[in-house]
């Protein structure tokens, strides 16, 4: 097993050494993290943080994490839930008047979180530089006409997720999305996850490692070059340009495995944690093409919600057993990235139950 740094409890041994598996082969550095009753039972992290493997993956080196960032966007809506200033079931445009345009008057706040707007993406053709301006894109989806009924149908709402719920945050709270989460969630909790990363977290972050069969899927219009840019990492891009580590964001979703509580820090109700189970939707995703059951804002199987990011980051709450896991890498691999992640979380589960 490659030499790994960090602490585990014994009965998640296993799991610490799955993890440095993964390293041997030489595929980056990366971190994993495992929660239980809002503590941790393993926080390991190895590997290289850059391209060239001179520079060791460090207890707070942190990553953009791709789309696991939608899950803190999540949390971010729930908490205004929590509160009584955000109502799910409400109109979008109870909040963003200009969103009613081209039929959508009836778009539910829900709907957003449920990948059911029917707004996977723009109808105009956008490069990587154009999510830097939030307006821009924003605008461009309050005059959009919906793909399909909203509600009637499932679409990954793989980068507008994190415009739609966050143009609504911003409406409510009178503050950006990564600025909300900073104030209202990553900071009570005290956890380094980031939605907009300032400059002087520059030196801690990974060099995300392209896949050797490419740098992107031929769909997409961002890949890792543009993501290892300062521009990207000041935008705010919150369906997919979140940083952080494992510790990090097993910490915030924590908060869902314990009832919205975690080391005595209350965000949220447990009657609000149990609505991310509310089905939003089960059956094939017009985008995904696979089987799918979206709840709020999360992927469900039972009582588990999880959600991953392009290349093979996790995030993964199983609410019965109070746990919460992660996993995040700087190496991308489009086909089969996310084996890495749940060999740990497999083998997490061995402890949990041990």
């Amino acid at each position: 097993m490659s030499g790994i740094d960090g602490s585990w409890d014994a009965r998640f041994a296993g799991a610490a050494e799955t993890f440095g598996r993964a390293l041997d082969e030489g595929d980056g550095g990366a971190s994993a993290a495992v929660f239980v009753d809002g503590r941790p039972v393993l926080d390991v992290w190895g590997g290289y943080r850059d391209a060239e493997g001179s520079a060791a993956w460090e207890r707070d080196t942190i990553v953009n994490v791709w789309s696991t960032t939608k899950t803190m966007v999540a949390v971010c809506a729930l908490l205004l839930a929590d509160r009584g200033e955000l109502d799910l079931d409400a109109a979008v445009a109870e909040y963003w008047p200009e969103f009613a345009a081209a039929g959508k008057s009836g778009v539910r706040v829900r709907h957003l979180l449920g990948h059911t707007a029917g707004l996977p993406t723009w109808d105009v053709p956008l490069t990587a530089a154009d999510l830097h301006d939030w307006r821009g894109v924003t605008d461009a989806l309050a005059a959009q006409a919906p793909a399909w009924p909203p509600g009637e149908a499932a679409g990954y709402h793989s980068i507008t997720f994190g415009f739609l719920v966050g143009e609504v945050i911003s409406r409510v709270s009178g503050r950006s999305v990564g600025r909300f989460f900073a104030e209202e969630i990553a900071a009570p909790l005290g956890a380094d996850f980031h939605i907009g990363l300032a400059p002087e977290h520059d030196h801690r972050v990974a060099t995300l490692l392209p896949d050797p069969a490419g740098d992107r899927p031929e769909d997409f219009f961002v890949g890792v070059r543009d993501a290892n840019t300062p521009a990207w990492r000041r935008a705010e891009i919150p369906a997919i340009n979140g940083h952080g580590n494992a510790r990090s964001v097993a910490l915030v979703q924590s908060l869902l495995a314990c009832g919205g509580t975690v080391n005595g820090t209350r965000l949220l109700a447990p009657a609000t944690c149990e609505r991310v189970f509310e089905e939003q939707f089960r059956g094939t995703d017009r985008v995904l093409g696979q089987p799918i059951r979206w709840g709020l804002g999360y992927r469900l199987e039972n009582r588990t919600c999880s959600w991953g990011g392009w290349g093979g980051s996790l995030v993964f709450v199983d609410a019965d057993a109070r746990m919460s896991m992660a996993y995040t890498m700087n190496r991308v691999r489009w086909a089969d990235g996310y084996a890495r992640a749940l060999d740990v979380l497999f083998a997490a589960y061995d402890g949990v139950l041990s």
